[in-house]
């Protein structure tokens, strides 16, 4: 069995990785040829197991374009003749992490109710103990919500006021004070180990990669003109999103998260947009709430394997 990187020449091979029977998502061939065109996917980033001229098992990571580091494993398939397939995965992600000197977390999207869908949980059964060998033990389960333009768009906030920068610092600075305490779980994990502005840099440096504009970001400010929170609408490659946001401690328990909420839904609204998705850890029940009372519905999951930051 070979493990590489796959190159240009593999593409029709890649295409023929096909899942006939697992409902969760993947890099099916029009998203592969989509976002290689996008270069979200990359070959250097697309790891392949072969044996005999034959791919036996296919791992596809997806990054920002430009950026060189993979951010999120999004596909892990084997060929349906492989008895051990949860070896053959792992063993592949282990060669494709040593090559990137990293473990990017594993996405994997699926409807409400997977547990209880056999072939779903099948799917994802097989595929968390392939990661979980390879390193990816930290399991996160995201609820991800919408909002329709059917539904009501919140009022502007009497309580806040809102306002640009162009000063990233100033950016990092807010970051920095909302990471404190917070309930979010990527957050949590990365200061275990990163310096809090580091980590508020390489937050800024994120949310700056997407495909919203740097100039919707909007901090926002109480009445005394002190900093109460960050509100960022943004988009990625589906579409509009609440890119960022969060609250700062000394503001925390006066249900400001309805104002940042509100005034994201409302610049996408008063854009025209038709939909505006979002994430929140199923453990962050404040947010969870902020979305529902804002007519966000939740239409999905998100589950995320990750290597513990503390592990070797």
């Amino acid at each position: 069995m070979q493990f590489r990187p796959a190159a240009e020449a593999d593409l029709d091979r890649l295409l023929g990785c096909v899942v006939v029977d697992e409902s969760i998502s993947w890099a099916h061939a029009d998203r592969l040829l989509s976002l290689l065109e996008s270069r979200n996917y990359r070959f250097d980033r697309i790891w392949l197991a072969e044996e005999n001229g034959e791919i036996m098992a296919r791992a596809v990571w997806w990054g920002f374009a430009g950026e060189e580091r993979p951010l999120a494993l999004d596909c892990v398939y084997v060929h349906p003749s492989v008895e051990d397939r949860v070896g053959l995965a792992a063993e592949l992600l282990n060669h494709a992490h040593a090559a990137f000197g990293q473990k990017p977390a594993y996405h994997v999207f699926v409807s409400n109710g997977w547990r209880d869908n056999p072939q779903s949980s099948a799917a994802i059964a097989w595929r968390w103990e392939a990661a979980g060998r390879a390193g990816l033990t930290e399991e996160l389960e995201r609820l991800r919500y919408a909002w329709t333009s059917g539904s009501p768009v919140p009022e502007p906030s009497k309580r806040l006021v809102f306002r640009g920068d162009d000063d990233d610092e100033v950016f990092v600075d807010a970051f920095r004070q909302v990471a404190e305490g917070t309930l979010d779980f990527y957050t949590r994990q990365a200061l275990m180990t990163t310096d809090p502005v580091e980590q508020a840099r390489e937050d800024v440096r994120d949310n700056k990669s997407m495909k919203g504009d740097r100039s919707w970001w909007r901090l926002a400010y109480d009445e005394a003109g002190d900093l109460a929170g960050i509100a960022l609408p943004s988009a990625n490659d589906g579409g509009p999103v609440v890119g960022y946001l969060g609250v700062v401690p000394s503001h925390r328990g006066r249900g400001l998260v309805d104002d940042l909420l509100g005034e994201i839904t409302r610049f996408h609204a008063e854009r025209g947009v038709q939909r505006i998705v979002a994430d929140t850890d199923a453990g962050n029940v404040p947010m969870a709430r902020a979305f529902e009372r804002a007519g966000y519905d939740n239409f999905a999951i998100r589950l995320v394997l990750s290597a513990d930051p503390g592990a070797a």
